[in-house]
């Protein structure tokens, strides 16, 4: 399934060097597995979920910092640089974060306190180690005309939990670089609600920096136009743009199919031409975007394998189970 493996393959963080960072996301299983992989094309890591609110403060006060901790420890072996993900989020908190002893929920300044404590701690532990922060993650919604995602956060606290968040970090880090990080962020519809709320921030002085686009995309959507257009539209705030999730599934939508053991010639062919396309399109954007990290390394561990289908594989990247490169990846590092 792959090519030119005779051929010496070049280092893909020296390729774009002069471009962006390019980095993946990790865990504690393939920092070991895929270390020789990472080492070589990666100069900046994300953990996967070891830095997210249940897995970092499982218990009111009771810090669990050993797997982030080894995650920064192989950043800092291996000379990468580590973008941190993330501090608030809808989906896995912990749901005392949101109680009281009795189970109640509680009050507005109760929960901001809670918050500005998670994010003190957190971010002072790794202070000159983690250069940039995804602080807030999918607060808008998909479809239909709120804005905003109905969650505990915004139930709790309002729409100002946002900026609290924002203000919190850049006070427990002013050094930090602070991005709002999103999915679906090149679908028009919800493209203008992360502008409308993002530039709502700027407009207020909020330290934001920058804009996470997700990039969790497939082999014909979003369309390039669309990708395209999202990109000049966050660019236009004067933020950094960092791709924080980049994978490309070989299934379309509509595609449900779990009988492959590996993906089509055809699925492969696809898949070299739309990252040839994207990244094509990203150095036409370098100003504006400074790092591209993959959501993985290489297709024997990806989030998408058994999302949204279970019992299904995926093979979203530029490397295959074996870690040997793609054609995606040739078509990524020839030009």
């Amino acid at each position: 399934m792959t090519t030119q493996t005779s051929v010496k393959v070049p280092s893909l963080k020296k390729v774009y060097e002069n471009y962006f960072d390019i980095g993946a996301a990790v865990n504690l299983h393939t920092i070991v597995t895929q270390q020789p992989l990472l080492a070589q094309h990666f100069n900046s890591i994300t953990a996967e979920n070891d830095m997210k609110f249940e897995n970092i403060q499982p218990l009111e006060g009771q810090f669990t910092f050993e797997r982030a901790d080894e995650l920064a420890a192989f950043a800092k072996k291996n000379g990468m640089r580590m973008r941190g993900h993330t501090l608030v989020w809808h989906n896995q908190t912990p749901d005392w974060v949101f109680q009281d002893a009795n189970g109640k929920q509680v009050d507005r300044e109760t929960l901001l306190q809670r918050l500005k404590n998670h994010i003190n701690v957190v971010m002072e532990r790794y202070k000159g180690t983690i250069y940039c922060w995804d602080v807030v993650n999918e607060a808008v919604t998909d479809e239909g005309p709120e804005l905003y995602r109905s969650t505990k956060w915004l139930e709790i606290i309002g729409e100002d939990y946002i900026e609290k968040a924002f203000e919190f970090a850049h006070e427990a880090d002013p050094e930090a670089l602070l991005f709002y990080n999103d999915y679906n962020e090149s679908d028009p519809q919800k493209r203008e609600k992360i502008y409308k709320l993002v530039k709502s921030l700027v407009d207020k002085g909020v330290p934001v920096h920058g804009v996470g686009l997700q990039a969790h995309w497939k082999l014909v959507n979003p369309s390039l136009e669309e990708i395209r257009t999202a990109i000049e539209r966050y660019a236009s705030l004067g933020l950094k743009l960092h791709l924080t999730e980049l994978d490309v599934s070989v299934f379309n939508h509509e595609d449900k199919r779990t009988d492959l053991t590996e993906p089509t010639s055809e699925m492969l062919d696809l898949q070299a031409e739309r990252y040839h396309q994207v990244f094509h399109l990203l150095r036409e954007y370098q100003d504006s975007i400074t790092s591209v990290t993959f959501w993985g390394a290489a297709d024997d561990y990806t989030w998408l394998s058994d999302f949204p289908v279970k019992g299904r594989k995926n093979w979203p990247f530029l490397f295959d189970e074996k870690h040997q490169p793609k054609d995606s990846f040739w078509k990524v590092v020839q030009f």
